[in-house]
């Protein structure tokens, strides 16, 4: 457990609790704060404040930070969508809305959960306990295929293949706006957002990021694309998208604030993977159908033009 006791100066006069107590205590956000606020773990001169409580000068404020909890992930019984299966490997059609591994807000009902009652526990300690088996992600609002490995040795035969860049991952989206060009490649380094810690940005010193797009069918005011990763970093086809001003329909983080709210997240899906086995070097490749929302979003959108 750990805490700060802080003094609001003059310059802070006037600012929300949440927005001064993230600012001054480093690595806490503003809904870190706001947790730890309905928990009881921050006071304002020995009295509970809300969130929105506006600091006035001389304040103390004590925010008490407590010890994190270990997390373990446990098997649950969860329909899984299985496209394959081997004593290897699995690869698994993951449903918009589903977390991949546990974390904080998400302890359970991951695919993980479902994954450790599936194969009783035989999967590849790799990822840790809390992310046993999972070789690539892909995000919760993402539908698609995803790769599992049931044992340390597939664990690394096929986390080297992504990283030569040998592994076949496309996908398919909806993204705001036209293009010009019928294909194109996105070559930009992707790091943490420099003012915002929970989104992605293209950013100078970040990490090698390239995303071939090609367009399948253009409708007014959206673009159907096909897109191949040729590295896999966090929410890279997002952020590239959103770079070219041209985010994907539906992203509550990297589109317009008014959202279409009937996608439930954004518009993408995980559609092909494709890889050589880990035991016996055999290409295999496999293809997922647009999901229900992606359809219907296409068949609206078709009525349009």
């Amino acid at each position: 457990m750990e805490t700060f006791r802080l003094t609001v100066g003059q310059e802070n006069q006037g600012k929300r609790l949440d927005v001064f107590v993230s600012s001054s205590v480093p690595d806490l956000s503003r809904s870190a704060v706001q947790r730890l606020v309905e928990e009881g773990n921050i006071t304002i001169n020995g009295g509970k404040p809300s969130k929105k409580t506006q600091m006035k000068t001389g304040d103390t404020v004590c925010v008490t930070v407590p010890d994190p909890v270990e997390m373990e992930a446990y098997p649950e019984n969860i329909p899984l969508n299985v496209v394959y299966e081997d004593e290897d490997l699995l690869v698994v059609d993951k449903p918009k809305g589903m977390v991949v591994h546990p974390a904080p807000g998400n302890p359970d009902g991951t695919l993980v959960n479902a994954l450790l009652y599936h194969c009783r526990g035989n999967l590849s300690g790799i990822g840790g306990v809390l992310r046993p088996g999972v070789v690539h992600r892909i995000d919760k609002d993402t539908s698609g295929l995803l790769m599992v490995a049931k044992n340390d040795f597939a664990h690394q035969h096929l986390a080297a293949q992504i990283q030569a860049h040998s592994f076949l991952r496309l996908y398919e989206s909806v993204v705001y706006g036209g293009f010009r060009d019928d294909q194109g490649v996105v070559n930009a380094p992707i790091g943490r957002h420099p003012t915002d810690r929970k989104k992605m940005a293209v950013v100078p010193g970040g990490r090698e990021a390239v995303t071939h797009y090609e367009v399948v069918e253009r409708y007014p005011g959206f673009t159907h694309l096909r897109l191949k990763l040729e590295t896999g970093r966090t929410h890279q086809i997002r952020v590239h998208m959103a770079s070219l001003g041209h985010p994907v329909a539906g992203d509550a983080v990297y589109g317009p604030k008014k959202v279409i709210t009937s996608l439930h997240g954004q518009c993408l899906h995980a559609k092909v993977l494709g890889f050589e086995h880990p035991r016996d070097g055999r290409y295999l490749e496999f293809s997922s159908a647009l999901p229900d929302y992606f359809v219907k979003f296409l068949s609206d959108l078709q009525k349009q033009v």
